[in-house]
């Protein structure tokens, strides 16, 4: 998904839309969108409902959508970049997602692990320091030993939830971030990812019983009624990603709130139930109708037993 004619190591741009339109440009260049103004509207979009700028200098801007016509992954890189970052600093590493309206499970896959990688401190030095295209390449593809350390395991079991809103980079990032902090910690995780191809590795009823706590870090509604009961910590998507350890500590030292069933066992109004002040106006206007109905007959009677003719007046 990221090709030589997909890399930029020197964007010029100076602004956050400058360096989207230059990114947008690449991938149009590149063969990989079928409406780059179309795509560019659904990449501003996802910013305006929550930036994309990441810490230490990364950030993920993305868009699915029928304008992509295939996936693909643009990388650029920048001297800085005011992108309203988590910790307020330049972004410098940009990695723009385009991913089409149909995005298989293999596709979600590989981003996931490309968002894996830009969490390790190593990858993204020698990403600054990469000084061709192919290097940048050789970087991504490097498949990481993994030292396994003896880590002694710690009582409790954490559950999450992670979700944004498109459900490409954060989901992941966030959920990855989660389970790397919860190995290092020797703590038992399990989170379930809400993003683009649907739910996955959905936590079940006999997690959630068994759960110390719940981490919910989401930008988007999610199924939450299942933890009633249960103590929640509800935190935006990118603060599992930018303080995972805080979070489980959170969880197992017992903090958060008792979450609360929405519907509580009882029977929702219908929307087009009238409710307040003109529900009970109404009710006193239905019982009052019997009242006025018999007071219109016996004034008719009277006026009929009095030989009074109806419109007859003085004149």
């Amino acid at each position: 998904m990221l090709e030589k004619k997909y890399i930029k190591l020197k964007l010029t741009g100076k602004t956050k839309d400058e360096i989207l339109q230059e990114l947008v440009d690449v991938l149009d260049n590149g063969g990989a969108l079928e409406n780059k103004d179309e795509f560019l509207k659904v990449v501003k979009a996802r910013e305006a409902a929550s930036s994309t700028g990441l810490e230490e200098g990364i950030a993920i801007p993305h868009g699915k959508t029928k304008a992509v016509k295939k996936p693909a992954v643009a990388f650029g890189r920048s001297e800085g970049v005011d992108f309203n970052s988590l910790d307020g600093e330049p972004s410098k590493l940009f990695f723009m997602i385009a991913a089409p309206e149909d995005a298989t499970d293999s596709h979600i896959e590989t981003l996931s692990k490309l968002t894996n990688k830009l969490l390790d401190d190593e990858v993204r030095e020698k990403l600054e320091n990469a000084k061709t295209e192919d290097e940048i390449l050789n970087i991504l593809n490097e498949e990481k030993k993994e030292v396994v350390k003896s880590v002694e395991s710690r009582e409790g079991y954490v559950v999450a939830v992670t979700a944004c809103p498109v459900g490409i980079a954060h989901t992941y990032m966030a959920a990855d971030s989660l389970v790397n902090k919860g190995k290092e910690l020797g703590v038992e995780i399990k989170v379930e990812t809400n993003g683009s191809v649907g739910v996955k590795n959905e936590l079940t009823a006999e997690d959630i019983k068994r759960a110390t706590g719940v981490i919910v870090a989401a930008d988007k509604t999610i199924d939450m009624d299942r933890f009633a009961g249960k103590k929640v910590i509800q935190v935006p998507v990118k603060q599992a990603i930018r303080a995972p350890k805080e979070l489980i500590e959170k969880t197992l030292n017992g903090e958060g709130e008792i979450y609360k069933s929405s519907s509580n066992g009882k029977k929702e109004a219908p929307k087009n139930e009238k409710t307040g002040i003109y529900k009970h106006l109404m009710n006193g206007v239905s019982h009052m109708l019997p009242l006025v109905v018999c007071g219109g007959v016996l004034i008719a009677l009277s006026i009929a037993l009095s030989g009074i003719k109806a419109g007859s007046g003085a004149d």
